[in-house]
């Protein structure tokens, strides 16, 4: 069976260079990072200039016949809206791009406010990184509803990851009976692996809730290839909120250190313990429709030499 596959939880920069809990990430050679503390593979070797370029993802893209992806933004990369800004003029039918705020501290509403006007359709928040050391950041405070009501007034997305199982989990049940009609992704597959990790699915019995898998190879890595325990995990989450909730991501650049961009979606292709519906839904099917991909293109498969 052909799938159209969208990826919902890729990433994009030029170069890192910020700090998360007063700990320095910063992009070295090779592939490598300073990150917080020690150096870490945060790319392909090969990518020896340590940038990772819509360029470069979209010759994996292409590669691998993927149709277009969600590129969303971390911390740890420092803020990429101006780079992902040109990204989204340049690539329109084959990236959604989302903007990010910094809102750990305070004024990050105003930052949204530009965000929207300047043309973004999504905003995402690493909502695990508001618990900080020494002080949190609540998805319920004043100004983060004020953000979020902002953003359901004007149909953007809301891109998020929680911090690990249940621990913000009460807090975005808030947000959504006070923003019922905001579009929401949930990202890391709700911390798969983690205690709790359920609860954060559940969320998607909401109308406008998604779970997306960006990031499942690396929570199962100690698993590898072909990781049962993450289809296993993909079919727990749709016993409980339906597969229509579900959808794939990558977590690109960063697990394709460890797998191929193709690795990180045919363990689910090749898998007996999910129907080709239920595949073609979480490969792209739901994707589409959520995010608004009307008109995905079309990749020909294309033979390595060693075939």
């Amino acid at each position: 069976m052909d799938y159209t596959i969208i990826d919902a939880h890729a990433h994009l920069w030029l170069r890192q260079d910020t700090e998360v809990d007063g700990k320095r990430i910063e992009t070295l050679d090779g592939g490598r990072s300073l990150f917080m503390g020690e150096v870490r593979q945060m790319l392909p070797p090969f990518m020896t200039d340590g940038r990772n370029t819509a360029e470069i993802f979209l010759s994996n893209m292409n590669y691998a016949q993927v149709s277009a992806a969600v590129i969303t933004q971390e911390y740890i990369d420092g803020l990429q809206n101006d780079y992902l800004w040109d990204v989204q003029q340049a690539y329109p039918g084959r990236f959604l791009c989302c903007g990010m705020v910094d809102a750990r501290r305070p004024g990050y509403l105003e930052e949204a406010k530009r965000l929207i006007e300047r043309g973004f359709k999504a905003i995402k928040l690493p909502a695990g990184r508001l618990i900080m050391p020494d002080r949190r950041v609540w998805l319920t405070s004043d100004e983060m509803m004020e953000m979020f009501q902002l953003m359901e007034r004007h149909d953007i997305l809301f891109s998020v990851d929680l911090a690990d199982g249940e621990e913000q989990v009460a807090e975005m049940e808030e947000v959504i009976a006070a923003c019922p009609g905001l579009r929401i992704a949930i990202g890391h597959f709700g911390m798969v692996t983690r205690p709790g990790w359920q609860e954060q699915i559940k969320l998607a019995r909401h109308t406008n809730v998604r779970i997306e898998s960006g990031g499942i190879t690396w929570l199962f890595h100690e698993e590898f290839y072909p990781f049962a325990g993450a289809v296993w995990a993909i079919r727990e989450a749709a016993s409980l909120v339906g597969m229509e909730k579900l959808m794939w991501g990558s977590d690109y650049p960063r697990t394709i250190a460890a797998i191929t961009y193709r690795m990180s979606y045919d363990f689910i292709v090749k898998s007996n313990l999910l129907r080709d519906e239920e595949k073609a839904l979480f490969l792209g099917g739901n994707a589409a429709r959520f995010y608004g991909f009307d008109h995905p293109v079309e990749l020909p498969y294309i033979k390595n030499m060693s075939e």
